[in-house]
C-alpha cells in the first residue's frame, strides 16, 4: 500500500473512533450530569529514510465540554445541581471519582450515596452522615446541610488542578490527577443539572462524520481499483 493509502487508513481509524463518541453522546441525551465529549485530531509526521516525510492522522485524545447545562427542578431533598464549576466528589472501589451527576439517597447506614451506591464526600473528603431521625434536611448554597437549625455536614466541590488530567471513567464519573476544592462553587437543592449534549449538533455532527467516511472509503476503493489494474496490466 502506498502512502496515501496508510494516510487515508489512519485517518479512517479517527472517523470510526469520533462516530462511536458521538454515538455515546448521542445515546447520553437523557444522562443526568452527563458531559458531552469530542475527538482531537493531530497530524503525526513519521519521517522516512531516504523518502519523503509520511503525514498520518491521529484521533486518540478526547476532550470534555464543561459546560453548564439546563438544570430541571425535582423537589427532592437530595437531590443537588451544581450551578457554575466544580465536580461532586463520589468515593468508588476504584477510588475517589468526579461527578456532576447529584441525585442522592440516604443508606441504611445513614450516608448520602449515589445510584450505583458510591458514598457522596464533604469537602474534607469524608463521607456525608444523615442521622436518620434529622427531620427535614435544608441545604445553602455554598452545600452546608442543615437540620433542626443544626449543620450537618458540607457538601464538597472539586475540581482538577489540572483540566487536561480529567480522563471519563464511563457513565457520568470522571478520573483526575490532584485535586483541588471549589471555594465559590453554588449547589442548588431540589434540582438536578441534565446532560449538556445538544441533540441537533451531535445528529449534524454525526451526518459530517459519516459523509467523511464515505468519502475516504470511496478514495480507498479506487486506489484498490487503480493497483488491481496497474497488476493486471503488467502480468500480460
Amino acid at each position: 500500500m502506498d502512502a496515501a493509502g496508510y494516510t487515508t487508513l489512519t485517518r479512517q481509524s479517527g472517523l470510526m473512533r469520533e462516530m462511536q463518541v458521538v454515538a455515546n453522546n448521542i445515546a447520553n441525551i437523557s444522562t443526568t450530569g452527563f458531559r458531552r465529549e469530542g475527538v482531537v485530531f493531530a497530524e503525526y509526521v513519521k519521517r522516512m529514510d531516504g523518502e519523503p516525510s509520511l503525514s498520518m492522522a491521529h484521533a486518540t485524545a478526547r476532550n470534555i465540554d464543561l459546560g453548564q447545562a439546563s438544570i430541571s427542578q425535582t423537589g427532592g431533598a437530595f437531590d443537588f445541581a451544581i450551578q457554575g464549576d466544580g465536580f461532586f466528589l463520589i468515593e468508588t472501589p476504584q477510588g475517589q471519582r468526579l461527578t456532576r451527576a447529584g441525585s442522592f439517597t440516604p443508606s441504611a447506614e445513614g450516608e448520602l450515596v449515589n445510584p450505583d451506591g458510591f458514598r457522596l464526600l464533604d469537602q474534607g473528603g469524608a463521607p456525608i452522615f444523615v442521622p436518620p431521625d434529622a427531620g427535614v434536611v435544608g441545604m445553602s448554597e455554598d452545600g452546608t446541610l442543615s437540620a433542626g437549625g443544626q449543620p450537618l455536614a458540607r457538601v464538597g466541590l472539586w475540581q482538577p488542578t489540572d483540566p487536561n488530567t480529567l480522563r471519563h471513567q464511563g457513565g457520568t464519573l470522571f478520573e483526575a490527577g490532584a485535586m483541588e476544592p471549589v471555594e465559590d462553587g453554588q449547589i442548588l437543592q431540589g434540582y438536578i443539572e441534565d446532560s449538556n449534549v445538544n441533540p441537533i449538533s451531535e445528529i449534524a455532527r454525526m451526518i459530517e462524520v459519516q459523509r467523511a467516511y464515505e468519502l475516504g472509503q470511496k478514495f480507498l476503493d479506487n486506489e484498490d481499483a487503480r493497483v488491481r489494474g496497474v497488476i493486471q496490466t503488467l502480468g500480460r
